[in-house]
């Protein structure tokens, strides 16, 4: 498959990369490492986290807490290896932080990491729930997969903005949600 570029969008939609794990098995030691016994565990979601679908190359990472009391302790930590809390991007239950530079996290041995989002969730997030039950659904069901890859390229060519690519993924997503909550 090749990469699907739009011009006014700029999103391009890869084939599947293994490394894509690999990277995020990488970058999860890190976080475990220095977040310690804070966390519950660091879960990999979004569409690079399911084998065979093509997706832009950008890990989703949820790291998951217990609750709140040890979120300024997890701030802090993540802050020592080049996250910052991004309190506009971040609601009730998931927490977003951005990344100083490409050699975040900091990992003492200078590794160019891809570009990644990185949440910090508590375990009763609803946006929690909702990744983990999309990428099981999908990671269970190849044609659920097909059709969600052929969809992301047709809106990767026809979309204007990311806002109306994500929008055009919406019903899909709402529908994979409710077949897999049944």
């Amino acid at each position: 498959m090749s990469v699907k570029k739009n011009n006014q969008s700029g999103i391009e939609i890869f084939p599947y990369e293994e490394k894509w794990e690999k990277t995020f098995l990488s970058i999860k030691d890190v976080l475990k490492n220095n977040l310690g016994d804070l966390i519950i565990c660091v879960e990999h979601v979004g569409s690079t986290s399911v084998k065979g679908l093509g997706a832009k190359p950008i890990l989703d990472i949820d790291v998951v807490i217990e609750d709140y009391s040890v979120l300024p302790t997890v701030i802090n930590r993540l802050e020592k290896i080049g996250y910052y809390h991004q309190e506009n991007w971040s609601f009730e239950g998931r927490e977003a932080f951005g990344r100083k530079d490409q050699l975040v996290p900091w990992d003492g041995k200078n590794t160019h990491w891809m570009e990644q989002h990185l949440y910090v969730c508590n375990k009763d997030s609803t946006e929690l729930a909702r990744h983990l039950l999309f990428r099981n659904y999908l990671r269970n069901n190849p044609e659920a997969v097909s059709e969600y890859e052929q969809l992301k390229n047709l809106l990767a060519k026809t979309a204007s903005d990311r806002a109306t690519y994500t929008e055009g993924k919406t019903k899909f997503v709402t529908m994979i949600l409710e077949k897999a909550i049944r």
